[in-house]
């Protein structure tokens, strides 16, 4: 039967999805996910040797952080995973140990990019995956490509930052519960219980890579809490083994990371409260009696993150309508039954789960609001750049439901039979594809968002770190160094310095004792302005040889002193 006399055939006579049929809305087959990691991984190393070539790789610090965190757990006075600290989650820094040992490695920020590259290809892998279950093959390809030809996310690929590897947990996590839930529905135990465990290790990933995790995996628990209680009894018998184990590996991750923080840092929720949490930052870094806009205002802080998310997204002001297109998509499938196929009579909900990837609007939302999280764009007031990445936990979402959006046009089209929607019904999604490229191309024109953000607030960090840099290169390597590392650890990654042969707060013991007689702890003392090195200086000063001051544009001056009393032979240094 040809595919014209097909279509003529009404619906409910057809008993079967041809191979290979444009109109069918299925599952990814077996092979077709290869494909499109490959394509990402194309992707991601191209834009590996340009960032790279451009110097790009180590512009956040955050990223140098990062770095040094996975550094000192093999390069410290007391080596070990209490070194993991207790704010930033665990998993990106373990990632990195294989490459990070390496010096050059560290220096340039490559320590840090298999695992952000490998990441990237991996959700393009899962976008495509994910996108081919809700629609039709060729709008699948538009959704994947809107988000891996995406230039902010390009670059996040390359870097030792987190997005990248939560954005490829996370789509995955989706992916696996849409595929377990779908297995519950049609009544296929041994799938179900396979893709709960598999779900259980990709939000136990979530849960160590980034605190969007936490909510997102509290959500999955409960979809597939509810699609369990809704299954038949024998269903539900053969699956509890399974589900007991997925909802231990829920648990276990906040649970160990509570325990992590009581152990080491003295405080179960460190991370929340602690020195270095963003309430504590946001505190120390705000002007007495002032917040930024969105404090305790839930209004202001949804438009603060939807707008980061569609400038993120989208280049200039078309954001607006890829967010437009995206609320339509999620009316579309609220309102529509999508079966598995032409063929099918029963439809299958378990697509419907994809508004899991609306999860960080509601976590962002409340972040900024109550969280002590604030977002600076540009485009808003106080027009400055700072956490502009956030946005990027809502790209999966726009680009899979503009996509549904973009979709449903085709087929409008394709339902008139003259004059120019038949045109335009054929050039529609190569049209739609060619502004996906277009699109990116305009984000690198015009600089992307959080690349800008990376420049910005590089220029003076940088600018002090190389000139301490410039003064520890001038240091006996074998010689300790007091210096407070914890905002210019890049001054040591500059310099090629091991982070043993530095006396600082990495390593607390030898600290605390050190900024009570700085001159007989280490050979060399750095005090930058207004650090607890600089404090320690001023209160113990004795046998202390100020060597040079080193002042930079928007940065705290420096100090560099010599110990009039240090023995070379290190018998004072700290063990």
């Amino acid at each position: 039967m040809r595919r014209a006399e097909l279509r003529r055939v009404p619906e409910r006579q057809i008993s079967a999805v041809l191979p290979g049929d444009p109109e069918a809305v299925r599952p990814a087959q077996r092979g077709e996910t290869y494909p499109a990691f490959a394509a990402g991984v194309l992707l991601a190393f191209g834009a590996l040797l340009i960032c790279y070539s451009k110097g790009y790789l180590l512009l956040y610090g955050d990223a140098v952080a990062h770095l040094a965190i996975a550094r000192r757990i093999i390069d410290s006075h007391y080596p070990g995973l209490g070194q993991l600290g207790g704010v930033w989650l665990p998993l990106p820094h373990v990632l990195m140990l294989p490459f990070i040992h390496s010096m050059q490695l560290w220096q340039t920020g490559l320590a840090g990019a298999p695992m952000s590259t490998l990441s990237f290809a991996v959700s393009v892998a899962g976008m495509w995956r994910l996108s081919r279950r809700m629609m039709r093959i060729r709008w699948a390809f538009v959704a994947t490509a809107f988000y891996a030809l995406n230039a902010n996310l390009l670059f996040l690929a390359t870097t030792a930052m987190t997005e990248a590897l939560y954005l490829a947990l996370f789509v995955w996590t989706v992916v696996a519960t849409m595929e377990g839930i779908a297995a519950l529905q049609e009544g296929r135990a041994a799938a179900a219980k396979g893709r709960m465990v598999l779900t259980g290790l990709l939000v136990l990933g979530m849960v160590f890579t980034r605190y969007d995790g936490w909510i997102v995996g509290a959500a999955v628990w409960c979809c597939f809490a509810l699609e369990i209680w809704k299954s038949a009894a024998e269903l539900r018998r053969n699956v509890m083994v399974a589900f007991v184990i997925f909802t231990m590996m829920c648990a276990a991750g906040p649970l160990l990371w509570f325990w992590y923080n009581a152990h080491f840092e003295h405080d179960w929720l460190d991370f929340m409260r602690g020195p270095y949490s963003a309430a504590q930052i946001e505190r120390r870094t705000a002007p007495p009696g002032q917040h930024y806009r969105g404090w305790h205002n839930p209004g202001w802080a949804l438009l603060f993150y939807t707008r980061t998310a569609q400038i993120d997204a989208s280049v200039w002001e078309t954001g607006f309508g890829v967010m437009t297109a995206a609320l339509y998509g999620i009316w579309l499938q609220l309102r529509r039954k999508v079966s598995a196929g032409p063929g099918s009579e029963q439809p299958n909900a378990s697509w419907r789960y994809a508004l899991l990837l609306w999860v960080p609007l509601p976590f962002y939302v409340y972040s900024v609001a109550y969280g002590s999280v604030p977002i600076f764009i540009p485009q808003l007031w106080p027009h400055a750049y700072y956490n502009a990445r956030y946005g990027m936990g809502m790209l999966p979402a726009l680009a899979v439901y503009a996509a549904l959006a973009a979709e449903r046009l085709d087929v409008w089209l394709r339902g008139k039979t003259e004059g120019w929607a038949r045109i335009a019904a054929r050039f529609w999604q190569p049209a739609a594809v060619l502004l996906c490229v277009a699109n990116s191309v305009g984000i690198m024109y015009r600089i992307p968002l959080v690349l800008k953000e990376a420049q910005v607030n590089a220029t003076t960090r940088v600018a002090l770190e190389r000139a301490i840099a410039f003064s520890l290169e001038q240091m006996p390597p074998d010689e300790p160094v007091m210096m407070a590392l914890s905002a210019h650890v890049g001054a040591v990654q500059v310099a090629g310095r091991t982070l043993n042969s530095m006396v600082s707060e990495n390593d607390e013991q030898a600290f605390e004792i050190a900024l009570k007689d700085p001159a007989h702890s280490a050979a060399f003392v750095i005090a930058i302005a207004g650090d607890p090195v600089a404090k320690a200086v001023d209160v113990h000063p004795d046998d202390l040889r100020e060597l040079e001051v080193l002042c930079t544009t928007g940065q705290p001056c420096a100090r560099v002193y010599q110990s009039q009393v240090w023995s070379a032979k290190g018998q004072n240094s700290p063990k």
